[in-house]
């Protein structure tokens, strides 16, 4: 329960009178966007329009589960819904996933609802299905058993015919299905349609008599975009590359969607493997010739677009707020903020939003290291630079038990937080499994603090024992993205040597280098 006003210190944020504030990327406020729209790890977005509202979908592998984000303008978005809070098959309860999980989901509306498909590497393909974007959506549904599976995408024909298109794990071939009529079953053993470099990620469009299926190639890091149009569904299909890196740094611009605006404007979003911060969003212009999209910008006239940096936003009509995907959260709600993702599956029995109303309280479970704990709490990273904060009720605190606020990516993970032993309690920093400082203290609360500056590797811990004086502590630490997702931050509670002890978090604040939605309570 947040009772203070928040200042901002050492971050630029510049603030319009409006209460919204632009940044280094995203809406600019004044007509233009700045790439990447999303400048977190929105990876293999898919986005669709349903009336004059958009809507994404991401991949989230271990973390829970896949997030449903809404715009009005295709440029500003918001966390709306989320599909699954957890899968219920080995190794999501024992943190054996990593990098496992959802892979690559579509969206679509058809038949008054939304589908959402996805794949997990070794469990097969699943299913969900809301008549709201922001849910409840159905339990997932395992379409097919099976492992190697990739990428899935339904399609709906004129006729109302249902197919779907995947991939396999390691990328390729495009095979493409038969689909029963309530989506939950698939009803052949499909057809290869195509076979390429690292093709994925397919996409099915139809338009103007052409199915189209738009596949990433090439790589995570080092690939192009590539369209496939056909007149009929099983092929045989023409090919054509529509978007590369060129002349630009935006590398391996491909996998996402194209999306088109009620007054007829085509757009196409894709990710960027942008290093520790995983795979963050860009959205590209869109004009058609001859029956092809060209995407971005042809700017060495060779036929395939490249890469834009700042943009006019999309012609729709409209005021649209600036906004991001919520990043602060000062737990009076009966539910967490959309923006937070358990690492594994929770177990629901060791946390509370009404134990301590007001505040999260975490119990410790027992785990021999953080990579192993469970309920640790996550959200991704926005922007390369920011601040994040939180104060810690620490009177439950039993000895053997670690609490406090963490930055994880792949193996690379580092804590600041309070652990307890010997009935005494010491402020600790941990980076990758070793205690590199200290420090015994004698209070009720903590307040721990974070400045990340991803890009300079000079991410640095601070601590406060009343919340004006702030300690440095600890060394400076990278980060890094590992196990498909970028780096992250959280909050975590466990205990190395039995179950006991729990850790109440009164509020968390994040503030970044991008466009927010400004709001201070008193």
């Amino acid at each position: 329960m947040k009772k203070f006003l928040f200042v901002l210190l050492g971050i630029l944020l510049p603030i319009s009178l409006s209460g919204q504030k632009t940044g280094s990327w995203g809406d600019q406020s004044n007509g233009t966007y700045i790439n990447p729209i999303l400048n977190a790890d929105y990876s293999d977005p898919d986005v669709i329009r349903v009336d004059n509202k958009y809507y994404m979908v991401c991949s989230e592998f271990h973390f829970m589960g896949i997030p449903v984000l809404e715009s009005d303008d295709m440029v500003n978005w918001k966390i709306i819904g989320k599909v699954y809070e957890n899968i219920s098959f080995p190794g999501y309860d024992t943190n054996e996933k990593y990098g496992r999980g959802s892979w690559a989901p579509s969206i679509r509306f058809h038949d008054n609802k939304f589908w959402i498909y996805f794949c997990t590497p070794d469990e097969g393909l699943f299913m969900s299905s809301s008549a709201k974007a922001e849910g409840p959506w159905e339990p997932l549904v395992l379409v097919k058993g099976i492992a190697g599976w990739e990428d899935p995408c339904p399609f709906w024909d004129d006729n109302g015919t249902g197919y779907l298109g995947h991939s396999k794990v390691g990328a390729g071939p495009i095979i493409i299905h038969k689909l029963s009529p309530d989506g939950k079953q698939l009803l052949d053993d499909g057809v290869t349609v195509y076979t390429g470099p690292v093709a994925e990620g397919t996409k099915i469009h139809k338009l103007n008599g052409y199915y189209y299926l738009s596949i990433p190639e090439g790589g995570v890091e080092r690939g192009w975009q590539t369209i496939l149009r056909s007149k009929t569904i099983f092929g045989p299909y023409e090919k054509k590359v529509v978007l590369e890196k060129g002349s630009t740094s935006i590398n391996g611009p491909h996998q996402g969607s194209l999306v088109d605006t009620p007054d007829g404007e085509w757009w196409f979003y894709h990710f960027q493997s942008d290093g520790a911060m995983g795979r963050v969003v860009h959205l590209q212009p869109v004009i058609w010739q001859e029956g092809w999209p060209v995407i971005g910008v042809d700017i060495d006239r060779n036929g395939i677009g490249e890469p834009v940096y700042v943009w006019k936003k999309p012609d729709i009509k409209g005021d649209f707020k600036i906004t991001a995907p919520q990043s602060d959260d000062d737990f009076n709600s009966s539910s967490l903020g959309l923006q937070w993702q358990w690492n594994h599956n929770p177990v629901n029995i060791f946390w509370s939003l009404t134990e301590k109303p007001g505040m999260l309280t975490l119990k410790a479970l027992k785990a021999d290291n953080f990579s192993k704990a469970r309920n640790t709490l996550t959200q991704k990273v926005m922007g390369t630079s920011g601040e994040a904060m939180t104060e810690i009720d620490i009177t439950g605190f039993a000895d053997g038990q670690k609490a406090g606020l963490c930055s994880m990516g792949g193996k690379n993970t580092s804590l600041l937080g309070v652990v307890r032993k010997g009935g005494q309690l010491y402020v600790f920093a941990e980076k990758n499994g070793k205690i590199t400082n200290e420090q015994l203290i004698k209070s009720k609360k903590v307040y721990l603090k974070v400045k990340l500056d991803i890009k300079g590797d000079k991410n640095q811990f601070f601590f406060s024992l009343d919340n004006k004086q702030f300690q440095q502590f600890g060394e400076p630490f990278i980060t890094s993205a590992g196990y498909w997702k970028g780096t992250r931050i959280g909050l975590f509670s466990f205990n190395e040597t039995n179950e006991s002890g729990s850790a109440a978090f009164n509020w968390f604040t994040y503030n970044y280098d991008g466009p927010k939605g400004i709001t201070l309570k008193e």
